[in-house]
């Protein structure tokens, strides 16, 4: 039996479990061996309900009764009473309705561990996990490994099929090079799935959790560098140095370059006199005044008779950076245009005309810049904004409207912690821009709880009055039934017709249609309006100086790294500048609130959002979804380097990948999921 030998080849396997494992996407045996627990329950340690004492315990008991009922909207509350020998206890599920039926035979004995608690008025067991003691013999030692419950697969099942494979897992080739493994002091790969699929001690699991996220890091790397040098031999356009004309672009602004942007423009100057192509990402943070340095290589591009194309995620984010564009180039002859979804008919085939025989600069858009028929006369200097909101074919087809390899300058407003930029960035060079214009003031950020809320308002009416203006966000377009969270049209409607009746107020969601929005925008940038209610289409790309409050509803249920995003949108002038982060309970303000509250150093809210979240919300869902990390911490800054110089080791001994397949097939998938062209 080998490793891409289909499950159901193995006993235990008919037709319908191969169908629930093809569910959870796993078809191979080696999908299955590296399906990997997502924790270790330990049943060793058993107390009885006689003797619990408040912390993490494991019982012994039986269900004699069972109920559930929902206390409100979108919250279900499963109430046990669980026996054993010496006495009675309580346990509480949140949110866990099929508890009721896992449990529903009185004499079925399991073990119970979680929290033993004080807690709404009495001593219970909290969200315990519940396993059939019938079920634990197929383990060692009562370390019980829990499953992913992916497409409702059941770690038991997963465990019975494991069994039937453990001979197979002493006998797997080695994956990685003997003398990384002595290096860095690992286990084999056949210890380090044994460590976690049938694990004696604890100790086994921590080493066995030790190799597989060194492997999982090491193979990211790999083809991150793989791909950097693929890179340097492809040839790109030379694009020469001319002081003059960056001077006169330099004299031109309104305001001074700060020494952050001066070494940023430097760096993509000097990338474009080489013939390799580009591949630099432009971290900056919200405010800091990446798109003039965009424009200023754009100038420069177009000076020697190349084409930019600038790939934005919204229309509104688009629109921004045509105006942005166009008031800083067109002094200078610079022709840009906008191409969106909502461009059409005979307009849009003059557009695409004047593109395809040069006589646009640069041309900024959606989507809509991706399709067959946008053909560039001479493009040679691509600018992808929110990078990670692309998907890697979607940046392929964009670069591959060239003759030769374009320069590429993937620009973020999100902050990327070094650790994550090393592993997802490795093949790009990094430019960081984290000083802001010096004539903006710190934002003040403040948690309110909703019993505030007319205090709230009044504070938000008071800067009203001064003539500035505010944004009002909500997660929800629509009021749901299932859950308390606040909809855009039903704020729009009761503040409108309550407490800001007297002021002019917009509404702004991404179901309406691109002509409504744009009005809205504008109405709202021109000082129209003043308060907008918005979903969080306005995260990026919206600047309006004369906002200085930002209202952020249920901001309890956003991530960090969104709420600094939101929080950029005010802050933008010499005003002084607020956002109001709303909860949407009087519970106690979670940890991600008060770390936004105190800090607006957006790489540090990056480097606690990694912690807190993971990497899905800063690298983008779709790809994230890719990296099959299952062990590894990608805010494990010290593995990551260790993972970075073996990988780098790799390279330099001259090693194979066909020796070591298994690595070669996870470093290809990851070449094709982090590569920028």
């Amino acid at each position: 039996m080998r490793l891409a030998t289909p499950l159901q080849a193995v006993k235990g396997v008919g037709e319908k479990t191969a169908e629930q494992f093809a569910a959870a996407n796993l078809h191979t045996v080696g999908d299955l061996l590296y399906f990997l627990p997502r924790k270790h329950e330990d049943f060793s340690e058993v107390t009885a309900i006689c003797d619990i004492s408040p912390g993490k315990r494991t019982i012994r008991a039986r269900c004699e009764a069972v109920t559930t009922q929902r206390v409100r909207r979108g919250m279900t509350v499963t109430t046990a009473t669980l026996v054993d020998e010496t006495g009675k206890l309580q346990a509480v599920w949140f949110n866990q309705a099929y508890r009721a039926t896992q449990l529903k035979d009185p004499k079925q004995e399991y073990f119970f561990s979680g929290e033993f608690e004080f807690n709404y008025n009495r001593h219970q067991l909290t969200n315990p996990s519940a396993e059939k003691v019938s079920d634990l013999p197929v383990q060692t030692d009562r370390l019980l490994p829990v499953y992913p419950s992916v497409k409702g697969l059941k770690s038991q099942l997963v465990r019975k099929i494991l069994a039937e494979l453990r001979p197979l897992m002493t006998m797997l080739p080695e994956t990685l090079p003997e003398r990384i493994i002595r290096s860095q002091k690992l286990v084999s790969i056949n210890q380090a799935l044994l460590g976690m699929h049938f694990p004696q001690d604890p100790d086994d699991i921590r080493e066995a959790r030790h190799r597989l996220a060194f492997d999982e890091l090491f193979q990211l790397l790999l083809a991150a560098q793989l791909n950097k040098q693929a890179n340097a031999r492809l040839d790109s356009w030379h694009i020469p140095f001319e002081q003059a004309i960056v001077q006169q672009f330099v004299a031109k602004l309104p305001f001074e370059l700060t020494p952050a942007q001066k070494q940023a423009a430097w760096d993509i100057l000097q990338d474009f006199q080489s013939q390799t192509p580009m591949n630099r990402l432009l971290q900056g943070d919200v405010g800091a005044g990446k798109t003039v340095v965009a424009g200023l290589a754009a100038r420069q591009a177009s000076s020697h008779g190349f084409q930019s194309a600038f790939l934005a995620p919204t229309e509104i984010l688009a629109a921004q950076h045509a105006e942005s564009l166009n008031t800083l180039l067109a002094p200078f002859g610079v022709r840009t245009a906008l191409l969106t979804g909502s461009v059409k008919g005979k307009a849009r085939d003059a557009l695409l005309q004047s593109v395809k025989h040069g006589d646009v600069d640069i041309l900024v858009g959606t989507h809509a810049l991706l399709q067959p028929t946008v053909q560039f006369h001479k493009l040679g200097f691509v600018v992808i904004d929110e990078q990670h909101r692309f998907g890697v074919e979607q940046r392929q087809t964009l670069l591959e409207k060239s003759e030769h390899m374009p320069h590429m300058l993937a620009m973020t407003a999100t902050p990327i912690p070094r650790s994550l930029a090393l592993t997802l960035y490795g093949e790009l060079d990094v430019s960081i821009i984290k000083q802001k214009p010096k004539n903006r003031k710190p934002i003040q950020t403040k948690i309110w709880a909703p019993t505030s809320r007319k205090a709230l308002y009044a504070a938000i009416d008071q800067q009203l009055a001064e003539g500035r203006q505010a944004y009002i966000i909500c997660k929800l377009i629509d009021n749901n039934p299932l859950n308390d969270t606040k909809s855009v049209e039903l704020e729009f409607r009761n503040i409108k017709n309550s407490v800001f009746g007297h002021r002019r107020i917009g509404l702004l969601h991404g179901r309406m249609k691109s002509a409504e929005k744009e009005l809205v925008m504008r109405e709202f940038a021109e000082g129209a309006l003043d308060i907008l209610v918005s979903t969080t289409v306005v995260e990026v790309g919206v600047d309006v100086p004369n906002a200085t409050v930002m209202l952020i509803e249920d901001a309890d249920q956003y991530g960090l790294s969104q709420l600094h995003q939101l929080r950029g949108r005010v802050g933008r002038s010499e005003h002084q500048s607020y956002c109001y982060l709303l909860t949407s309970d009087t519970k106690k303000p979670s940890q991600r609130l008060r770390e936004v509250e105190k800090s607006q150093d957006g790489f540090y809210l990056a480097e606690v959002d990694l912690k807190l979240r993971g990497p899905g919300e800063i690298y983008g869902r779709a790809q994230h979804g890719e990296l099959n990390l299952q062990i590894a911490s990608l805010a494990d800054a010290e593995l990551i380097v260790k993972a970075s110089k073996a990988a780098q080791d790799f390279i330099a001994s001259g090693d194979s990948l066909l020796q070591y397949k298994e690595l070669a097939r996870q470093v290809e998938h990851y070449q094709r999921v982090t590569t920028l062209n």
